[in-house]
């Protein structure tokens, strides 16, 4: 697939999974992507947990649900109804779920680049996500990413060590098809911005009107 496909064709998966598995090699191929990401010092500050247990995977939905409706009880009127229509994971649906964790301690002290933006690991860390993620679409597969969760609960749920962040909880696997429009387009609750509305030159500017 031409790269930019990937990048147009790219969706965040929810209710598209079909379960089955990922051929090993399909699985290895992602991975490796995502390990070939840029990294600030080249500190590679990323690990990659891949969660099959049936008994987690439940655990975690059930958390994940909890904060769905935490989030939802502070919704009302349209954005209520519209968020209840919306699906938010596909934990119990996918075939493998892959964490990603964040290590900032990774590469010494000193790592180069990162001395005047502390950020600086973990954007490297989202640059791995992006690189997996293009991948798999590579790959026929869906990603999603599920954000309806504490990062206490998830690091107890998996022994993360304490110095370590857990950044993403991803859904992996085989789909039905990807959407054309993102759902939350296709649901009404945000519309894309055109791009010209998000390029300033040579210095910031306030959008017209």
């Amino acid at each position: 697939m031409d790269i930019y496909d990937a990048i147009h064709r790219r969706r965040d998966v929810r209710g598209e999974f079909t379960g089955e598995p990922i051929p090993r090699d399909v699985l290895e191929r992602v991975l490796a992507a995502a390990h070939a990401a840029p990294s600030v010092g080249l500190s590679q500050p990323w690990d990659f947990v891949l969660v099959r247990d049936p008994a987690i995977r439940r655990a975690f939905h059930g958390h994940v649900r909890s904060e769905r409706a935490a989030f939802a009880a502070t919704l009302t009127g349209a954005a209520a109804e519209r968020f209840a229509r919306i699906k938010i994971d596909g934990v119990l649906e996918s075939s493998l779920s892959i964490v990603v964790t964040y290590d900032p301690e990774r590469g010494g002290p000193a790592v180069l680049g990162r001395h005047a933006i502390a950020d600086a690991g973990l954007y490297s860390v989202c640059l791995a996500i992006q690189n997996l993620w293009l991948a798999a679409t590579a790959e026929g597969l869906g990603v999603g990413w599920v954000s309806f969760y504490r990062e206490p609960y998830l690091r107890d749920l998996l022994g993360i060590p304490e110095t370590i962040r857990p950044v993403a909880w991803l859904c992996l696997g085989p789909v039905t098809h990807l959407e054309r429009i993102p759902d939350l387009e296709r649901h009404g609750w945000r519309r894309r911005r055109a791009l010209d509305a998000a390029v300033h030159h040579d210095r910031w500017t306030e959008p017209a009107g």
